[in-house]
């Protein structure tokens, strides 16, 4: 019996050994086929320790409790905050599923895209019909504090979240401008934001029928909506298209390069992606034909990121004009990389250039044909404490006889003194608008004043882009 199980038995000891001998010898062989770079990899991963030992003499002895994960996070801000890229930046879960927001259908706020630059929280763009846009928060402006809590120090994310409540509720958000030497209060009552990026018109001009598509952002929906809109126009035989991606802050390079795709031919890319390396990978259509009207493509200095994107392709790819005021200037792309846990870091992996080649940062896209709007489009909500009236002398007057002048009154001068032609100005408003013709603006007149101006501003008359861009294609 014991003869029996002998054999095997020693046979299974020597084949396990044999088993150990050769895995020992298959690690003894990459370890040394390793050589030299696994040492540089132990001296890479040494950085750490430095990171980790400093983690360890914070966590156990500042004088005050300190959560880890606030050590953590810290870090991680600390490592991005040193790329000087105010594009990379560390979203935690709550942040995350926030910055999805604005990618999906719709979001709570008060409308506008913020980006930190240069230290300073800076308006992109109100989005159209937005509260922001309504309350008249224009590009360029500064957020110094939201609900009397300045932003210094704080993280973009942070001040996002400060903006964002629930719909009804107001927010305070003090803003400095261009040119100003005091900053400006608005209080925007927040909403519901939809996201509904394409909006279609068919304009008639001399009997023509030139069709026009708005592209408020580049969200997930955009290129699907934008192609259904674009199919309608051209089964009720427009004329020409013109395309508004003016105070368009961006979104997603996917959603740009399929709408681009309807019009760039595969003669030039429609993109030209930069990587770390410097390598550039060029993007084609392989789209055959041109369409068979004529297009033209409106901007302004709120057209940013994949809208730049959108205007350099159109002009150097197929000549088609830009026309309005020069853009932002973003010219680099960035993807969300999961960190496991919801959170995310949205890192700057890209240059994008246009089809020529150039770098568009910082700089942003000239139009070739420049039209800027009337001066009561840039103007600041007036806000009085007390009346105006003749003889004084200050920036809100100056802003009231800007508004008079676009109304079609005669403020006489519009230097922010209160001359006698400035009274009679405001007589002349008030008779028209019922108000008891006192030539004093008081806050009735100049409610009424404003409410005058957002009406001018919202006909398309007064729109002189768009009337340069119909123009334009009326004449192809």
């Amino acid at each position: 019996m014991e003869n029996k199980w002998f054999w095997p038995f020693v046979t299974a000891v020597v084949l396990l050994i044999c088993t150990l001998a050769g895995s020992w010898w298959r690690y003894e062989y990459r370890q040394a086929s390793k050589g030299g770079q696994e040492q540089e990899d132990t001296q890479d991963w040494g950085q750490f320790e430095k990171v980790h030992q400093a983690f360890d003499i914070i966590a156990e002895n500042y004088v005050e409790q300190v959560e880890e994960t606030e050590l953590t996070e810290g870090a991680i801000k600390g490592m991005l905050g040193e790329l000087k890229d105010p594009y990379s930046v560390y979203m935690d879960a709550e942040t995350t599923s926030q910055f999805q927001q604005t990618l999906d259908s719709s979001f709570q706020g008060i409308g506008a895209e913020i980006n930190h630059l240069d230290g300073k929280f800076v308006i992109v763009s109100p989005f159209k019909h937005s509260p922001a846009e309504k309350a008249g928060i224009k590009p360029g402006d500064v957020i110094i504090r939201v609900d009397q809590q300045e932003t210094e120090g704080l993280e973009l994310y942070d001040v996002v979240s400060l903006i964002r409540g629930k719909v009804g509720t107001e927010v305070e958000v003090e803003v400095m401008r261009g040119g100003n030497s005091h900053p400006i209060k608005f209080v925007v009552e927040r909403a519901e934001i939809p996201l509904e990026t394409v909006h279609r018109s068919m304009k008639k001009l001399n009997g023509k029928s030139i069709g026009y598509l708005q592209i408020t952002s580049f969200s997930e929906h955009t290129a699907a909506d934008f192609v259904k809109e674009l199919s309608a126009l051209e089964d009720s035989q427009m004329d020409g298209l013109l395309i508004d991606v003016r105070g368009n802050p961006g979104g997603l390079l996917t959603s740009v390069e399929e709408i681009l795709k309807q019009f760039i031919t595969e003669k030039k890319p429609y993109i030209q992606i930069e990587e770390r390396s410097g390598k550039k990978n060029q993007y084609f259509s392989y789209t055959d034909d041109r369409k068979p009207y004529p297009i033209a493509v409106l901007m302004n200095e709120g057209s940013a990121s994949a809208a730049e994107i959108f205007a350099a392709a159109m002009n150097e790819s197929e000549d088609y004009p830009l026309i309005g005021e020069k853009t932002f200037g973003k010219g680099t792309v960035q993807k969300p990389v999961d960190l496991g846990d919801g959170s995310t870091i949205k890192l700057t992996f890209y240059k994008w250039l246009t089809p020529n080649g150039t770098w568009i940062h910082k700089n942003g896209i000239k139009p070739t044909i420049g039209v800027s709007q009337k001066d009561y489009y840039s103007l600041e909500p007036l806000t009085i404490e007390k009346p105006l009236e003749k003889d004084m002398n200050n920036k809100q007057v100056r802003i009231l006889q800007k508004m008079l002048e676009g109304a079609g009154y005669e403020p006489g001068r519009t230097d922010g003194y209160y001359s006698a032609k400035t009274v009679k100005a405001v007589e002349a408003f008030q008779r028209m608008h019922h108000i008891r013709a006192t030539g004093v603006a008081d806050k009735e007149t100049v409610s009424s004043l404003q409410e005058e101006i957002v009406k001018l501003m919202n006909e398309e008359k007064n729109d002189l882009q768009l009337q340069a861009g119909l123009r334009w294609l009326e004449q192809q």
